[in-house]
């Protein structure tokens, strides 16, 4: 594979980057070091934008193609629990989701290619601030990502646990879900534990609105539209004989369309209002749709599954994988130039096989090759002149 040479590089890099994790838009050392690295390499490095954002350029030839390629650098506020070498040294913040090898396979590939790319036209690569709270790429575009780099196409990469350790897999069309915050408060007049009935219970109140609300993706989308409502905060004002005078839910709604996404938030507001009429309480909805859903391009699919296939040594591929209910905020990125996210494989045992987010969960360093070989192939393809995204 292309980016060989470059594993014990990339190790040393993703494992600096482990120990030294950073929070959203707090990722001050680990840009500096990106940045360095790609002025090392010999790109044009531009820094600070959307806060801690960096973007690399490197351009062979004549060529007017341009490709961007984006990785997150950011980090999420957990505490370590594994036991690896290169175990975070923060307390309570740790690489959770493998954006440190993100970030390794994307150095990578822009120093294969600095080196030894074959290809015509300019290449973009993107490090992205605060992808895990979903305002690191909205940040950047805000700053005028696109205005001062403008890509005929966007591509970005997941690494995935259990599925085969350098496996690939995404699909046209809807690939990810959109993610909306939502909060509902609940205002009734409580009471007195022992007197129920001389006022209005928040928590009773509550109770009848969590258990309605799953009847949204029961009952009232259609079982192919994937929808998922999830209530994960109940906070109430009650007291050990003090009925509670209000309640908030707060929760989680995922969706693969944005009709699908407003059906929800419809439906939602429709079945607050009819439980507040039915206990004579006020109850308002706050709906915020912070990740748009991803929705690859059909030819952004073909040229990344094309190149995920010339570039590995077991081309393992899958075209057409299930959507996925999770959210990523690349999507505002390939709302702005048409795009394709795709997912690597972590591997199917041990550490490599925890949920991501867990507390003891590592990238695979068998995937840094693999993955970067991707992204340097994919660029060279995507700019020989014969492979071209049309928008």
């Amino acid at each position: 594979m292309k980016c060989d040479a470059l594993k014990a590089e990339m190790t040393a890099w993703r494992h600096d980057f482990h120990r030294h994790p950073e929070l959203g838009f707090q990722e001050e050392r680990t840009a500096g070091i990106v940045a360095g690295l790609l002025k090392s390499f010999g790109l044009e490095v531009h820094a600070g934008i959307g806060g801690t954002g960096v973007v690399g350029v490197l351009r062979r030839g004549n060529g007017e193609g341009s490709i961007a390629f984006r990785a997150d650098m950011d980090a999420l506020p957990l505490g370590e629990t594994g036991e690896c070498d290169h175990k975070s040294t923060y307390d309570g913040v740790m690489h959770a989701c493998g954006h440190d090898g993100h970030t390794s396979m994307l150095l990578g590939a822009a120093k294969y290619l600095a080196e030894a790319g074959d290809f015509n036209g300019r290449a973009i690569f993107i490090f992205q601030p605060n992808e895990e709270n979903g305002f690191g790429a909205k940040a950047m575009i805000d700053e005028g990502l696109f205005n001062r780099f403008s890509a005929d196409s966007i591509f970005a990469m997941h690494n995935i646990p259990g599925m085969e350790a350098g496996h690939f897999a995404t699909r046209i069309g809807a690939m990810t879900a959109s993610e909306a915050l939502f909060e509902i408060t609940i205002t009734a007049s409580g009471g007195h534990a022992a007197m129920p009935h001389m006022g209005v219970d928040a928590i009773l109140v509550g109770a009848e609105l969590v258990t309605a609300l799953q009847s949204i993706v029961a009952r009232k989308l259609d079982p192919a539209q994937h929808g998922v409502v999830s209530v994960t905060e109940f906070i109430t004002d009650g007291r050990r004989n003090v009925l509670p005078g209000t309640a908030r839910l707060k929760g989680d709604a995922r969706a693969l369309t944005p009709e699908t996404n407003a059906a929800i938030e419809t439906h939602m507001r429709q079945i607050a209002n009819g439980i507040a009429t039915a206990h004579d309480v006020s109850i308002s909805v706050a709906y915020d749709t912070v990740f748009p859903a991803i929705h690859n391009h059909g030819d952004a699919v073909a040229a990344a599954v094309h190149a995920a296939r010339s570039s590995a040594s077991t081309p393992a591929v899958n075209a057409d994988c299930d959507p996925k209910l999770f959210s990523e905020d690349f999507a505002h990125m390939s709302n702005v130039a048409p795009g394709c996210f795709m997912l690597i494989g972590n591997g199917k045992s041990g550490a490599n096989a925890r949920p991501l987010h867990a507390t003891d969960y590592d990238f695979n360093d068998e995937i840094l090759v693999p993955g970067a070989s991707y992204i340097a192939t994919l660029i060279e393809e995507m700019l020989d002149g014969d492979r071209k995204v049309q928008s």
